[in-house]
């Protein structure tokens, strides 16, 4: 089970990622304190750590070069400071990610998703997922649609393989850009519009006759089997 360290000050912020965590099937430890998170990690190091900059003992950058000294596991900052010498400063003392407050579970899991991946650890990921006719494998990089090859894009596998991966649930724009194109804090959703147009048409579909791509508006889109729906 993938293991995160949360590190929050804020008793209720640090109750609610931890159960939103915990539901998505994350073992979760929590810490008040920098110090105190600096410790679980050198004596039990999580998969991923999720760091407040905020903290009332020690700086969370500060705590951030520290955890860097000792260890490479994934470092997502969560803070309320929205502006860009922050993120810059996280970033360039070895932050993976930066999460603004307030967020969604959603949203943080889907950047534990993202730096698990691109640290090579998302071992408990299924090999292949189905979900009604459609199957992707993303070792080999094949998607088929009722037993015939899907000839996608690069980009087009990868939104698909989120998609599939989170079937039933909505995804936003805005997390596609994130987890696809690696564009957290920036890029335009039309991208995710284009190119969802083109994977609903290699699907046999459109906005208009959805089949597998639901759009929510608004908010994003879900991914489903169609010979569950009503």
């Amino acid at each position: 089970m993938t293991s995160i360290l949360v590190v929050e000050d804020d008793a209720e912020i640090r109750r609610a990622v931890q159960h939103g965590l915990q539901e998505r099937g994350y073992a979760v430890v929590t810490a008040p304190r920098g110090l105190a998170g600096l410790e679980v990690v050198l004596a039990d190091p999580p998969d991923v750590v999720l760091l407040d900059l905020g903290l009332p003992d020690v700086d969370g950058l500060t705590v951030l070069s520290m955890i860097r000294t000792a260890s490479d596991v994934p470092v997502i900052v969560i803070t309320a400071q929205d502006d860009d010498p922050t993120m810059v400063r996280a970033l360039d003392s070895g932050a993976d990610d930066y999460v603004v407050k307030p967020f969604g579970t959603d949203q943080v899991a889907a950047r534990i998703r993202a730096v698990l991946r691109r640290a090579g650890r998302d071992a408990e990921a299924p090999a292949s997922l189905s979900v009604g006719g459609l199957v992707i494998d993303e070792r080999t990089r094949v998607a088929t649609l009722d037993g015939a090859l899907l000839e996608l894009s690069r980009k087009e596998f990868d939104m698909l393989h989120l998609l599939a991966s989170r079937a039933g649930q909505v995804v936003t724009k805005r997390e596609l850009l994130a987890e696809v194109w690696q564009q957290a804090y920036g890029g335009s959703e039309r991208t995710v519009d284009v190119h969802l147009s083109w994977l609903r048409r290699k699907l046999g579909e459109s906005a208009a006759e959805p089949r597998y791509l639901l759009s929510v508006r608004g908010v994003g889109v879900r991914l489903v089997d169609p010979t569950s729906r009503p």
